[in-house]
């Protein structure tokens, strides 16, 4: 196993954290760095882990060094905490990641560093009382910025640790049978014979297939004939609640990777549906997803703020707004963005999101319905969002979501129902508005 790895997850972290940059964009380059499956997926663990711990591992080593490394070290920073992580979660043995980790500082032109590399993990080896945490800061103890804590404190007094507690969680994979494709019994019969266990916990959604284990989906029968997609189970409630129909005008509005509009067609294959993006390259993704379920959609790459500039001007008989967010309640998938996210940066989503609202409204038929969602968790995008748009739209009336669920909104927080953390609101416009 070669000792570039370490130096490879230690520089991905460190792009992540030091230069901002999405572990999405990162890790698959690096990743292309070797052939081995197994050394990719460890690859993946390390970073992973690194992001998931970070405040523990850095509150390590602050008990073992003097002061941080200077700022032309840093990777070699993250590469510490790429040895301490295998030392405390991995079954990495020991000797191996201590030895591997000092040798990945060649790598990164850390000759000089081994020496102080191999003392504070061997420091880690020895000194368990090292990750006491029961007196360290929130932060440290949760290993989450200190204005999420603060934020999911405020929002949620009673459920604040265990939304933190989840997003330290790996997060399981599910399944949606594809039912213009596959039946859900036979896509289940033929996991079955795989030997592959599942199980259907939601009564609501049965085609939401959630898996034992994870697995690689491409060697899971009928992936290539598009049985199935890969969708966790909060987002398959979008195209449910949407409720679209075979003859509808429906636009997925920031619809990228297009697993809602693919759950959309699934439902309703003779609608009209329009799938926007306003990232083109993104919608080579929804492109290649569909073609693989066998499902068709018009494609336009566009900014959904700005519907004079696309919009042909025939009404949508239902709209699925899923806006840009702060990705808050799918942590557990994405860890980097607790630190890609700056308390800032909310007001700002916040406004765009009521922006792309109010602009996308006037499409919406009289009688249309209007889906709005996010994978927040945070009230400024979610039902203050609406609150304020009713406030000021009285053609816009909250409607019953549907599918069981009398109430017009649903906040869903991560590791209920084992799902990602999803914030949906129907809306319908009045006919005489």
């Amino acid at each position: 196993m070669s000792a570039n790895l370490r130096a490879v997850a230690a520089t991905c972290c460190y792009q992540v954290v030091d230069q901002g940059k999405s572990l999405s964009d990162v890790l698959p380059k690096a990743q292309l760095q070797f052939e081995n499956p197994a050394d990719k997926a460890l690859l993946q663990e390390i970073c992973f882990g690194v992001l998931r711990h970070l405040p523990l591992l850095d509150f390590v080593c602050q008990q073992l060094m003097a002061k941080p490394l200077i700022k032309q070290l840093r990777p070699l920073q993250f590469l510490i905490y790429v040895g301490i992580y295998q030392l405390k979660f991995l079954r990495i043995p020991d000797h191996a990641a201590v030895g591997e980790t000092v040798e990945a500082a060649r790598y990164l032109k850390g000759q000089s560093m081994t020496k102080l590399i191999n003392g504070v993990l061997r420091s880690v080896q020895r000194k368990a009382e090292l990750f006491d945490v029961s007196q360290a800061p929130l932060p440290v103890q949760t290993n989450h910025p200190s204005w999420l804590v603060n934020s999911l404190q405020q929002a949620y007094p009673q459920q604040w640790q265990q939304v933190l507690a989840a997003n330290q969680q790996k997060a399981p994979l599910w399944l949606r049978v594809n039912v213009q494709r596959c039946s859900i019994k036979e896509f289940c019969q033929a996991l079955t014979a795989e030997g592959i266990e599942f199980s259907q916990p939601e009564p609501s959604l049965p085609q939401a297939i959630l898996l034992a284990q994870a697995t690689d989906v491409v060697l899971l029968p009928g992936y290539l004939d598009g049985w199935f997609a890969v969708q966790d189970l909060a987002a398959q409630y979008a195209a449910v609640f949407l409720a679209p129909e075979n003859g509808e005008h429906i636009l997925d509005a920031c619809c990228a990777p297009g697993g809602k509009t693919g759950h959309i067609l699934e439902i309703a294959p003779k609608a009209q549906v329009l799938a926007l993006d306003k990232d083109a390259k993104r919608l080579d993704r929804v492109r290649d997803n569909l073609a693989r379920l066998g499902h068709q959609a018009e494609m336009k790459a566009a900014d959904a703020a700005t519907p004079r500039q696309w919009w042909d001007g025939q009404p949508f008989d239902r709209i699925l707004l899923d806006v840009p967010c702060s990705a808050t309640g799918v942590i557990r998938r994405h860890p980097d963005i607790r630190w890609l996210r700056k308390a800032a940066d909310i007001a700002a989503l916040a406004t765009l999101q009521q922006q792309i609202l109010i602009q996308i409204w006037p499409l919406l038929k009289p009688g249309g319905t209007l889906l709005y969602a996010t994978c927040s968790v945070l009230p400024a995008e979610n039902q203050l969002q609406i609150s304020q748009f009713l406030a000021h739209h009285p053609d816009a009336e909250a409607v019953a979501l549907g599918a069981g669920i009398n109430d017009s909104q649903m906040q869903i927080l991560p590791g209920e129902q084992q799902a990602d953390g999803f914030f949906y609101a129907k809306l319908s416009k009045k006919a005489n508005g």
